[in-house]
């Protein structure tokens, strides 16, 4: 009885954490960039000093879904989307270098190029610094192109260029902060692959029909587990009155 009753526990609980995954997704609908987080269950042995007769339910981080959101194209100057499995290297706020592929670029009153949540944007030499301007521009290739405030600037002056890079997939990871990193930690060297469309904004790849429907399953799978939680109450407090009987 004990052991039926353990895995239906252990089974609400792990759906609970996968509703949490599936409401994250869910509530990253209309955020630009953003990549969806999947989410899978298994049965795993209990293990002991002896033969593990117990078995509970883990929900597993299997991955994350690096399909291409839709592009919106707003035609402004500071708008990029990066194309194909390309990232835009930025500082977070542990002043480690992650990617993303939110570029909804701004530029501070100090002059430092961020994304629209506050991170540098980042060159092969650090942060990026714009000097006063006139007219900013950015390049396919990620460069940074300004005309100098003055009456004698007559052209877009080049003062960086982007870190663009294409690391393997599978060597990334997601952190609390939604950004992406190396699995083994370091950086990744620049690729001159990886291109921008300029005035787009890429969204994000969450489909909200599919994240409700998976929302109602786990709800239902999630009631299921309790429901036979209680059945196996009654179950066990049935046999005790027998018991008694006797």
């Amino acid at each position: 009885m004990d052991r039926g009753l353990y895995i239906a526990m252990s089974g609400a609980k792990e759906i609970l954490l996968a509703q949490g995954v599936n409401a994250n997704n869910l509530a990253n609908v209309n955020t630009n960039g953003f990549r969806a987080d999947f989410e899978q269950a298994r049965s795993m042995p209990v293990f002991g000093p002896v033969h593990p007769s117990r078995v509970y339910a883990m929900t597993e981080h299997p991955g994350i879904d690096f399909t291409a959101g839709g592009l919106e194209t707003t035609d402004r100057d500071l708008d990029v989307a990066v194309q194909g499995k390309g990232w835009l290297a930025v500082q977070a706020q542990d002043g480690s270098e992650t990617y993303t592929r939110l570029g909804d670029l701004q530029i501070t009153q100090d002059g430092m190029l961020v994304t629209g949540s506050g991170l540098p944007v980042l060159s092969q030499n650090g942060p990026i610094v714009v000097p006063p301007y006139q007219k900013v521009e950015v390049g396919e290739d990620g460069t940074v192109s300004v005309i100098p405030v003055g009456n004698n600037a007559v052209g877009l002056t080049a003062i960086a260029q982007m870190k663009l890079v294409e690391p393997p997939l599978d060597q990334l990871k997601k952190g609390e902060d939604g950004l992406l990193r190396l699995k083994e930690g370091g950086t990744t060297p620049a690729s001159a692959n990886v291109k921008l469309i300029t005035g787009a904004l890429e969204g994000s790849n969450v489909n909200p029909v599919e994240s409700m429907v998976q929302m109602i399953e786990l709800q239902r799978q999630f009631e299921l587990n309790i429901k036979m939680m209680k059945t196996l109450e009654n179950t066990g407090s049935a046999g005790s009155q027998i018991m008694k009987l006797g």
